[in-house]
């Protein structure tokens, strides 16, 4: 059986314009409301408890302001170990925040955390469509102040990674209706006037419209096959 990893998530609550008190339990962002339709949405938050050596305050305090993370305490343990206090969505953490933690202090931070209550914040869905249509296995929920640089992390990432087809592939990032971030992975192309030689123009130009049409066509009925890479792409972001 083939298995398909896909980005890991949280759980939030939306709340609807039509029941303001009633939660609506999102474990999709599929799951997520029509935006007209929503008053709301609130996340997880954590209380993160970084200690590491002064010489990595710098960097560590960048990371974690990267993730929304908002620093409420910093103690000096000793002269050579700080203790860090944040305040952060935990939707930011299950990505790949432990691997970079360790990557800019080089090993030397322990990372602690404990759950703080859900806190409204400004989430949008964004959706991955290929060839027009969209790949549910692909979308997130993403801060608003995010989405459009993520958005165009991930479409660069597919194009690199999907299989070229007979036909061009359009891969897009969009909010709703609205696309926000574009790339094409162009199509194979046969040199369909090889056997030409010399003669008319004309002749080469109908066989290249002929090859034009076929592709239209092809577009129009063709799927495109996604390799598993595809999907662990979004967690390497930052590789």
């Amino acid at each position: 059986m083939t298995v398909i990893t896909t980005v890991p998530n949280v759980s939030y609550h939306a709340y609807t314009k039509k029941n303001p008190t009633e939660i609506v339990l999102l474990n999709n962002p599929t799951d997520l409301p029509d935006p007209s339709r929503l008053d709301k949405v609130e996340e997880p938050y954590i209380k993160a408890s970084i200690i590491t050596k002064s010489s990595f305050v710098g960097q560590v305090m960048s990371l974690c302001i990267e993730k929304r993370g908002e620093i409420t305490n910093q103690t000096y343990l000793t002269t050579e170990r700080v203790e860090l206090t944040f305040d952060m969505p935990l939707a930011e953490i299950v990505f790949d925040f432990y691997d970079r933690l360790k990557t800019v202090s080089k090993g030397y931070a322990s990372f602690d955390y404990s759950p703080i209550g859900m806190r409204e914040s400004k989430l949008v869905r964004v959706d991955i469509l290929l060839n027009g249509s969209p790949v549910d296995a692909l979308s997130a929920l993403l801060h608003a102040d995010n989405a459009y640089s993520i958005g165009k992390k991930i479409v660069e990432k597919l194009k690199e990674l999907i299989p070229r087809q007979q036909f061009d592939i359009p891969i897009q990032a969009a909010i709703g209706a609205k696309i926000i971030a574009r790339e094409t992975t162009k199509a194979l192309r046969k040199d369909v006037t090889a056997k030409c030689y010399g003669g008319d123009i004309s002749r080469k130009r109908k066989l290249l419209e002929k090859q034009k049409k076929g592709k239209k066509r092809m577009r129009q009925v063709g799927n495109v096959e996604i390799p598993q890479e595809a999907f662990m792409a979004v967690l390497k972001l930052n590789d």
